[in-house]
């Protein structure tokens, strides 16, 4: 079922003399990325997704190069473009050492660093056999790319079998018209396609091919592993997948306008309390497209404007609650960013226009008519964050402190320290992450409205938090950002969880009380 891949790309800069020797690292002139367009869904959020705009843009053609390029850095925050060309394997890959990266021979290593584009350019880019992995990292781009066949036993190995793997406090990634496939299951030796785990948020993949594999794709590693989430899927074609289109384990995902065709066994598997918004989107040839399976740990949906093509539906069972064969919404999702939608009925031709690598970077304006890529790089999309300084952070909070008798649950807490000590009302009790960073949240059984925080650290820890979010949980969206605990404001927002993200501290922050108001 496979086809081959078109190679054909209209490069976005002029045409460049490469060096004769294989993988030289070129300075390209200027500044400009050849990436196109801007970040959409999700990866637009908690400040966006630009990856290497600004920087320094170099061309490489082996995956020693793209290491190099990274390594070469003047820092592990460096922007730059990595306009890739030819095929990358394991024989023209080799772990670079520096300051500025930490990379690994057996695959395109993005480890503890930010502020990259990876895009494949001139006769296109492949990875073959040797997949890219995202661990520890933030703000990063790949785009016009085919990985393919990467396998996690057999010969050889890479990246635990996943074509894309993200894991371990990963924010903000936009993978865009990419072709993802492998030649089989996980008897063959392949994994997953697109795996999210270890509190990988804010992500994006959009215009992509997934194809020919057992398994999709997957958002959170066990039930237990909910940090994960926020992310958005469209204008996909899923192609004889057996699961996983995706797995969606806590969280909240957004597909829409995608072409489902020839799931084998299952298609969103939303569960262990995740929520889908499944929007527009043309399912067909296939089986159980959407529901809660293999697990009694149930997770929610919410439908609009699909079709079902020739879709079949299994007998719910005790590990089996398929959301067919009259799928119905069971709960309401938001979203924090705009978006428009072509009608399910065009999905399959402008996916089949549009999706993969090597198609032009095609996009649709919900038209139902391809369009061409605008021209001019991604610039930093305008911050949808309120003023974290309004009010004044030394404004006394009034009213009724909303977060007694409510509940709370966060991130691995430090020994000793409890989720419920935030809510009690008494400042000789606080939480501690396990960490200096981690998250704490306050929740409701209903939606409240919450217009102000107060974080108050406990006695002798004072100052010990740096930069933190204040994020809706419902949603994804950054409320407000800064740095230091006290009073924070933002506009008034209806919602039944609310987190205190700390993303930096002088030390090991204890928090005595998380109090939430509604004005």
């Amino acid at each position: 079922m496979r086809r081959p891949v078109a190679l054909r790309l209209q490069a976005a800069l002029g045409t460049l003399a490469l060096a004769a020797a294989a993988g030289v690292v070129l300075t390209m002139p200027g500044a400009a990325s050849a990436a196109a367009g801007g970040a959409t869904g999700y990866a637009t959020q908690n400040g966006g997704t630009t990856g290497g705009a600004g920087g320094q843009t170099v061309r490489a053609t082996t995956g020693t190069a793209i290491h190099e390029a990274l390594c070469g850095r003047a820092s592990s925050s460096t922007p730059i473009t990595i306009e890739v060309e030819g095929t990358i394997n394991h024989g023209n890959t080799s772990k670079v050492s520096g300051d500025s990266c930490n990379t690994a021979a057996d695959k395109i290593e993005l480890k503890q660093v930010s502020n990259i584009t990876i895009v494949g350019v001139g006769n296109g880019a492949v990875f073959d056999q040797l997949g890219i992995h995202i661990r520890e990292s933030s703000n990063i781009v790949i785009q016009n790319v085919t990985v393919r066949n990467v396998k996690k036993s057999g010969s050889p190995t890479s990246n635990g079998g996943d074509a894309i793997g993200m894991e371990s406090d990963v924010r903000n990634v936009w993978v865009d018209h990419t072709t993802l496939e492998a030649s089989g299951g996980e008897s063959e030796g392949y994994d997953g396609l697109f795996d999210m785990k270890d509190n990988t948020q804010y992500v994006t993949l959009s215009y992509s091919t997934l194809r020919n594999s057992g398994r999709g794709g997957l958002i959170g590693s066990s039930e237990s592993d909910r940090s994960n989430g926020y992310v958005t899927f469209h204008h996909n074609l899923y192609e004889n997948i057996d699961s996983r289109a995706p797995l969606l384990r806590g969280g909240i995902a957004h597909m829409y306008n995608n072409h489902y065709k020839s799931l084998n066994e299952s298609g969103i598997n939303s569960r262990a309390g995740a929520k889908a918004k499944v929007d527009n989107n043309y399912f067909e040839d296939s089986k159980d497209v959407l529901g809660t399976f293999y697990t009694d740990q149930a997770g929610t949906w919410q439908v609009s404007g699909n079709i079902y093509d020739n879709v079949t539906w299994s007998e719910p069972g005790e590990d089996n609650n398929p959301a067919g064969p009259d799928p119905q919404s069971n709960t309401t999702v938001s979203v924090p960013y705009s978006f428009t939608l072509d009608d399910a009925s065009c999905v399959p031709s402008v996916v089949s226009a549009t999706a993969g690598a090597d198609k032009g970077l095609k996009v649709s304006d919900g038209s139902c008519t391809p369009q061409s890529p605008d021209p001019t790089d991604p610039t930093d999309p305008d911050p949808t964050d309120p003023d974290p300084t309004d009010p004044d952070p030394t404004d006394p909070p009034s009213g009724t402190n909303l977060s007694l008798g409510a509940g709370s649950d966060g991130s691995s807490k430090a020994s000793g320290t409890s989720y419920g000590n935030v809510r009690d009302g008494d400042l000789g009790t606080y939480w501690s992450p396990a960490g200096t960073t981690g998250s704490i949240s306050v929740k409701w059984s209903s939606a409240t409205t919450v217009a102000k925080v107060n974080i108050r650290e406990a006695a002798g820890s004072e100052g010990t938090v740096g930069s933190y979010r204040v994020v809706d949980h419902d949603t994804g969206a950054v409320l407000a950002s800064g740095s230091g605990a006290g009073v924070i404001g933002f506009s008034p927002v209806s919602l039944e969880k609310i987190t205190f993200e700390i993303t930096g501290a002088s030390g090991t922050p204890r928090i005595a009380e998380f109090e939430t108001y509604a004005g």
